[in-house]
């Protein structure tokens, strides 16, 4: 079985030494309690230096650190939002975002991605926070998944005007943000910031899942209602992961600039068997990020994963980013599987297709929300 569900790197060369390194240092943290709440300092230290360099001035009380940048939205969510409150965000979306907010008690109010273009509709989103009176919303510009897309630095600063004096926090999901694969990093253009803005980052798509390393960047005053709130809930964050991402944050980035030739070529490599094996798909080619967003030419998309799924590919159906069922025209592909894999995915999708072809267009499958995506 060839696994499309998961949009994520297998663990960075550099996790193993890591990992030999903190466990070396680990004797000079074992006479303290070892609880964190906020997180070690030196890893806070570090993600504050990462923020930095972006052009945003950031000490460490500004950092919690969280078990993945999912944990934070969770947090965030657990503090912010009451049952039967809109919570916004850019639809598609990261389908555990859906979940969580769900989870969470809150009304999901999708505000659409333009369908004919690469940005958003800053205009509608402004509109739908305060009309809504959300307390929260929750977007991905930077590398959005599973879009590729990335709003541009003019674009924010008028979305943060257009927020200003609204009671919305605004919560921007940033753990595609150093993913950028064609040029050098934007990340200049992610450094508009605001007092209401809280930013969530992770090392999950950027150096290996397994680490399960995440942050939140806020105001000082946040930070220390997110560090009282979440002994309810979780307490900390385990001491030896903390010490292998120091390490792993303090390489200035060398890590992962070695990583997105490969992900370049992987990613144009699946386009080019797209364009061979189904060519009436339309396959832009998005900036970064780690997935193509796949327009098909029905809406079709519940039904083919449903088929895939018997070729030996299991894939994440395009409604699994939305709500309402939309998005059945499209089809999330990670490219972050070897080429010869991806290869063989494509083959086996074109299969799919033919079989599904041959069946009654009427007969649909649908996707529960319990398939985990990543």
């Amino acid at each position: 079985m060839i696994d499309l569900t998961a949009a994520v790197l297998p663990a960075d060369p550099n996790v193993h030494a890591a990992y030999v390194r903190a466990l070396e240092r680990l004797p000079a943290n074992l006479p303290g309690h070892g609880y964190e709440p906020e997180g070690l300092e030196e890893l806070r230290e570090a993600v504050a230096q990462s923020y930095r360099r972006r052009g945003l001035a950031t000490s460490p009380g500004q950092i919690l650190i969280t078990h993945g940048a999912h944990n934070g939205l969770v947090h965030l969510l657990r503090l912010t939002v009451r049952p039967g409150v809109p919570v916004v965000f850019d639809h598609p979306t990261y389908p555990q975002a859906i979940d969580a907010i769900l989870a969470a008690g809150g009304r999901p109010t999708p505000v659409a991605l333009p369908d004919d273009g690469d940005g958003w509709d800053v205009d509608s989103l402004v509109s739908a926070c305060r009309s809504s009176g959300a307390p929260m919303a929750y977007l991905v510009l930077d590398h959005n998944n599973p879009t590729g897309r990335m709003m541009r630095a003019p674009d924010r600063a008028r979305l943060l005007a257009g927020l200003k004096g609204s009671e919305t926090l605004l919560v921007l999901d940033e753990t595609l943000v150093e993913l950028t694969l064609s040029g050098p990093p934007a990340l200049t253009a992610s450094a508009v910031d605001a007092p209401r803005v809280v930013r969530l980052g992770s090392m999950s798509k950027s150096v290996w899942g397994g680490l399960r390393i995440g942050w939140i960047r806020a105001d000082r005053a946040v930070i220390q209602r997110l560090a009282q709130s979440r002994a309810s809930f979780d307490l900390g964050v385990p001491i030896l992961e903390q010490l292998a991402a120091v390490k792993l944050l303090t390489d200035g980035g060398a890590a992962l600039a070695a990583r997105r030739p490969l992900l370049r070529a992987r990613r144009d490599h699946l386009r080019a068997q797209l364009a061979q094996h189904l060519p009436d798909w339309s396959c832009p080619r998005p900036a970064g990020g780690l997935s193509l967003w796949v327009r098909l030419p029905a809406p079709i998309s519940s039904a083919l994963t449903a088929q895939a799924e018997t070729e030996g590919l299991r894939l994440a159906a395009g409604p699994r980013f939305g709500i309402d069922g939309a998005f059945e025209q499209r089809l999330r592909l990670p490219y972050t599987l070897p080429e010869s894999e991806l290869q063989q995915a494509v083959e086996r999708l074109a299969r799919g297709v033919k079989a599904l072809g041959r069946k009654s267009r009427q007969t649909t499958s649908t996707q529960s929300r319990t398939v985990l995506v990543y």
